[in-house]
């Protein structure tokens, strides 16, 4: 059964729903999902789940516009910017409470120096990655903000792929890199010249990061919504397994999902994520969605903060 088939209300003939999510990328921090995927918790609400990762990673709109897809999963700031201009969605989980970047440094601190402050790059330049959407740039220059710093005062390479701006961070280009954190900690393994100053999971605040939204009008469906409730039930079963069990538990897991990555890197930051609250609940939080808004209209996406009763349906 398609996302045209559940707005009709015509039931699967195996009594199965299919749910598929065309997701912007295969993140460590979309954890609960493939954890509750692969415990059948979706099959116990009654849906049969299935993921893709179109690239180019856009995509996901044609995904969702022809009904190929119940959801799309990624950031807020994408359907915040299609509200009141070209395309109505409504956001009605959240998967991610927290950014999942890292602030990278050319050297290493020597023993007994001032702990990394943000003010510390100003007049430097920053590397933003890019290749999946302006959230990077976007959240960054949000904390500079809200430090008081005037993103005006660091100079940003941007627009070009994190792969690329690896290489030439690494061959001198630029004096902090912001990267996704599990990269920034293989990158400080293996370079000696280089040091995680700071972690978003940690004290980047409360953010609806990754979420899940469809077509505005769909929702009109009451099967659609029956789906998205269940999916919602299903997911925060798998954020609860999640949090309730040491990485260690399931390594096996992140093994298979991650394979390119040393699993007892992968235990470690997943466990981080579960001590600093990068999952809490499917419901999007209105202080963290309120936060957002400014930081989206700040970076020109929208003429100004959109509405928590706008743009959300918990």
């Amino acid at each position: 059964m398609t996302v045209s088939d559940l707005q009709k209300g015509q039931p699967a003939s195996d009594g199965v729903a299919r749910f598929h999510v065309a997701a912007t990328g295969h993140s460590l921090n979309y954890l609960p999902q493939y954890i509750g995927q692969r415990r059948g918790f979706f099959k116990e609400q009654g849906l049969e789940l299935s993921v893709s990762v179109p690239s180019p990673w856009d995509n996901v709109l044609e995904e969702l516009a022809d009904g190929t897809a119940a959801a799309a999963l990624g950031g807020i700031w994408v359907p915040s910017m299609y509200r009141n201009t070209a395309k109505s969605y409504t956001t009605f989980a959240q998967l991610a409470n927290r950014c999942p970047l890292a602030l990278v440094q050319r050297g290493v601190p020597s023993d007994g120096s001032a702990p990394f402050q943000l003010s510390d790059v100003v007049g430097k330049t920053v590397l933003l990655k890019s290749g999946n959407g302006a959230s990077v740039g976007l959240y960054f220059k949000m904390l500079l903000q809200e430090q008081g710093i005037d993103p005006a005062v660091v100079h940003f390479v941007q627009d070009l792929a994190g792969p690329m701006l690896s290489k030439l961070f690494q061959g001198g280009m630029g004096d902090f890199f912001l990267i996704d954190i599990v990269s920034a900690r293989i990158m400080a393994r293996k370079n000696p010249n280089v040091s995680v100053v700071l972690e978003m999971a940690t004290a980047g605040g409360d953010i609806p990061w990754s979420v899940y939204y469809c077509e505005a009008d769909t929702m009109a469906s009451a099967a659609v919504v029956d789906a998205q409730k269940r999916f919602c039930i299903a997911l925060e079963k798998g954020m609860q397994y999640v949090l309730d069990n040491d990485a260690v538990n399931y390594r096996d897991d992140l093994v298979e999902l991650f394979p390119a990555v040393p699993v007892e890197l992968l235990v470690e930051i997943t466990n981080l994520y579960r001590a600093n609250q990068m999952w809490t609940s499917s419901s999007i939080s209105r202080h963290g969605f309120e936060r957002w808004q400014h930081g989206i209209a700040k970076g020109r996406l929208t003429k100004g903060p959109l509405s928590y009763e706008e743009m959300v349906s918990n």
